[in-house]
């Protein structure tokens, strides 16, 4: 039988009250969920997160032999992240004053938006900066935010230079994705294919693609449809032509297509370059690879038939030879994918054997219906999220050879009742430790923080907070993890002989500081790290 846990928080006042208390119920979740979850279980997650998080340290101190060294972990070298898409948006500021209080306490790390659709509305104009319509004032007067063109896409400068001061890795997401609703602008067939060609296509297909007016918001329904529609349209048209033949149709869109995504990542890499340290290259293209490419990654097309409808040919290739060409080589390049399927690792050697550098693959998991939350704490979740399918994913995955960043996690509250919270905070608690324990992970972010503050379509109760800024039970179950179990504190002795004396312990990977009162009773401070 496993434990019970109570955790007592003392956070600072401006984040939540002065001291909260958080217990484990484990009457939240069925018999069944504990059998699968048992103490053997526990017990193996324990022991693999001790073999692979933690490092045996040696330093020396100049201290007398016997002096008491207190150690104090300051960061940890795991990534534990969220994205950061409601930056000053909450309505209240106390409500973002308690959403960036997270960010470099509770989140090392964080994943700014770079959706293109939204970062450059208008051709050749994207919206770095902070204006006006950025600002805490503007958010805080808006009575409707989700109508804004801008809701969850901030501006990245101010949400940069915020998170620098908070000492926290970046993650930019994405560069290059051919989602049309969330992500690739319109205005790149409405304003850059001539009429002449979409007249040519129309007349050899019978297709019309639709055009879009780019003042859509992004994920209203009107774009979704767009988007819907432009995939159809273009399915329909590669039943009658081959992706050469559309080159040869519509050439002026075709190289304007593949400009333009290459000055994309010029134009954020000459920005962003050397402040942001990792970037979903290129998001979600394993089926692609799989059903439109032949499993192979440079074909050498002008333009080629996508799920997205069209996109250029070889984009996932061409994404990571721009990226390589653009940013500096101390920026981790990521393929990141919802599809776990054995052609995902199979395209990340692929892309590697054709000159690409990938240094870390992404991987995603949201549970975003909150009937899959209760059929988890009966004990009858998906075989995936079971520790051996957690086990069995990440071993295939972990034959890319590289490490592995869980960049998209959603976990749903079946309710935000009591039991709800809890059932969202067990199944939150029992999966990350599972992930911890994997030996290529390097991180895990949490997708939306906030309830109610997702992308349309997205559960409204999947936050670690109310939308009102209340934390709710999975905060403190994390912020236990992140924050306490996952966190070396202790106190050794200095040992040895002459002049050299050391401190010896094992703790969890990351920057620690030793201090201790030197032979003239002054305090002493030495920074380390743990690898």
């Amino acid at each position: 039988m496993m434990k019970t846990f109570v955790i007592v928080f003392c956070l600072a006042s401006s984040v939540l009250s002065a001291r909260a208390e958080f217990k484990i119920d484990k009457s939240a979740m069925s018999d069944k969920y504990w059998e699968i979850w048992n103490d053997q279980v526990q017990a193996k997650i324990d022991a693999d997160i001790e073999k692979y998080r933690k490092a045996d340290a040696l330093f020396e101190v100049d201290a007398p032999a016997g002096t008491e060294v207190k150690v104090e972990q300051v960061s940890s070298a795991f990534f534990f992240g969220a994205h950061i898409f409601n930056y000053g948006q909450l309505g209240k500021k106390e409500w973002n004053d308690r959403y960036k209080e997270l960010y470099g306490t509770l989140f090392n790390s964080a994943t700014v938006a770079f959706y293109w659709r939204t970062l450059e509305p208008y051709p050749h104009s994207p919206r770095f900066a902070c204006t006006y319509e950025e600002t805490e004032n503007f958010w805080n007067s808006c009575p409707q935010p989700k109508d804004q063109a801008h809701w969850r896409r901030p501006a990245p400068d101010p949400v940069v230079d915020f998170l620098k001061t908070r000492g926290c890795r970046i993650h930019g997401h994405p560069l290059v994705w051919g989602n049309v609703a969330w992500h690739r602008p319109t205005w790149i067939w409405d304003g850059f294919c001539p009429d002449a060609e979409k007249f040519a296509l129309e007349q050899k297909t019978g297709v019309k693609i639709p055009v879009a007016n780019w003042r859509i918001p992004v994920g209203t329904k009107d774009m979704v449809d767009n988007e819907r529609g432009w995939s159809a349209a273009w399915e329909q048209v590669f039943a009658k032509l081959s992706e050469e033949e559309v080159a040869k149709t519509v050439p002026t869109f075709v190289k304007a297509y593949n400009d333009f995504y290459e000055k994309r990542i010029r134009d954020i890499a000459e920005r962003y370059g050397s402040r942001i340290d990792s970037w979903d290259v290129v998001n979600e293209s394993a089926l692609d690879y799989h059903l439109f490419q032949g499993e192979k990654a440079v074909r050498g097309v002008a333009c080629q038939r996508s799920v997205y409808g069209l996109m250029p040919g070889d984009y996932t290739y061409k994404g990571f030879q721009w990226a390589q060409k653009y940013l500096p080589k101390t920026a981790w390049l990521n393929l990141n994918d919802y599809d776990m399927r054995p052609h995902f690792f199979k395209q990340a050697k692929d892309l590697e054997a054709n000159g690409c550098r990938i240094d870390v693959v992404g991987s995603q998991m949201h549970l975003f219906n909150p009937a899959e939350s209760v059929n988890i704490a009966r004990g009858e979740g998906p075989d995936h999220l079971t520790p051996k399918g957690v086990a069995d994913r990440f071993a295939l995955l972990s034959k890319a050879g590289k490490p592995i960043h869980l960049s998209e996690i959603t976990i749903t509250a079946p309710d935000n009742s009591s039991r709800g919270q809890m059932v969202q905070a067990i199944i939150m608690r029992n999966l990350y430790r599972a992930w911890f324990s994997v030996e290529k992970m390097n991180g895990i972010t949490w997708w939306n923080v906030v309830d109610d503050c997702g992308a349309p379509g997205e559960p409204s109760i999947s936050g670690l907070f109310t939308r009102d800024m209340r934390p709710k039970a999975a905060y403190f179950a994390m912020d236990d993890l992140v924050n306490r179990e996952w966190r070396t504190n202790t106190k050794v002795k200095a040992e040895g002989e002459g002049e050299r004396r050391k401190v010896k312990f094992r703790g969890f990977r990351g920057k620690y500081r030793l201090s201790w009162k030197g032979a003239d009773g002054k305090q002493v401070v030495k920074l380390v790290e743990v690898k």
